[in-house]
């Protein structure tokens, strides 16, 4: 049985290249010493098969097997 695949829900930053979309996730994170959250921002390269979403769109990623140098992650839906 195969374990349950990672999702994030993020915002499409670029959509230039075919069937790809570079999407930016945030999330915070305390600091260690003074205590003060900061946002982290972290760009993931999707596959987006039907090339349906253009920038600042808000989509659900799902994690998946390399499909290229960069994309490991997949375009599940717009939200």
């Amino acid at each position: 049985m195969r374990k349950e695949r990672r999702t994030v829900v993020g915002k499409v930053v670029s959509a230039k290249m075919q069937k790809t979309v570079v999407v930016e996730t945030e999330r915070l994170v305390q600091h260690p010493k003074y205590k003060k959250y900061i946002r982290k921002r972290t760009k993931l390269y999707a596959h987006d098969e039907r090339a349906e979403c253009k920038e600042g769109d808000q989509v659900l990623l799902m994690e998946t097997r390399p499909l290229s140098k960069l994309k490991r992650w997949r375009v599940v839906k717009k939200l």
